[in-house]
């Protein structure tokens, strides 16, 4: 049985999202084991404790500096010790000593078709703003390992989804969750639990 430990700052939809596959049978041989928050005001943290996972707040506002922040997160996740950290909109850099402990266990949802609109300053809504700033036809989502990088792991799945004239930041942001991000990243963690999953020579392999 898969541990995954889920890092989510927001409401929490891609967390409900998993939660929905597992209930559905659609991500199987796995189990929450904790649901960690930044924000603790984050309904992400009520989804969890409804469900009767333990939901924890780590906020980097509460250390002396980001460098006591990063031990401490590292402690408490390898303290918990899941065999996959998920980052389901966890608006918080991943500290290297995690990526390097963590190796090609951790992988996280980008509401965007990497290498577009990627990278520092891309998240969240400000992601699909600059999608309709930029005027593209199609976005989507990448569900992708974590390294030392931002945004820059090795891809394991995309999905294209339509950009429409009417569309304001909002109305897309909703559409690429509903089309994209809510099946890649369940998918992707059930491939993982059941071994589909491999990297090699830095790129993703099913096998």
């Amino acid at each position: 049985m898969l541990r995954a430990a889920v890092c989510v700052s927001g409401g929490g939809t891609n967390l409900q999202a998993i939660l929905d596959a597992m209930d559905a049978g659609t991500l199987t041989n796995t189990e929450i084991i904790a649901v960690i928050s930044n924000n603790p005001g984050a309904k992400a943290l009520s989804r969890a404790r409804g469900r009767g996972i333990p939901a924890l707040v780590l906020s980097p506002k509460d250390y002396p500096d980001r460098e006591a922040f990063d031990e401490a997160f590292t402690a408490k996740l390898c303290e918990l010790a899941p065999d996959l950290i998920v980052l389901a909109g966890f608006l918080v850099k991943i500290p290297p000593q995690l990526v390097a402990r963590f190796s090609n266990r951790i992988i996280n949802i980008h509401p965007a078709l990497i290498p577009s609109f990627c990278g520092v300053g891309y998240y969240g809504l400000k992601v699909h703003e600059k999608v309709l700033e930029r005027g593209v036809k199609l976005t989507g989502a990448t569900v992708h390992f974590v390294n030392e990088g931002m945004d820059e792991g090795p891809i394991i799945a995309q999905k294209a989804v339509q950009v429409e004239e009417t569309d304001t930041p909002e109305i897309l942001q909703r559409r690429v969750m509903e089309q994209a991000e809510w099946i890649l990243l369940p998918r992707a963690m059930d491939d993982f639990a059941n071994g589909r999953l491999r990297v090699v020579d830095g790129r993703v392999r099913r096998v």
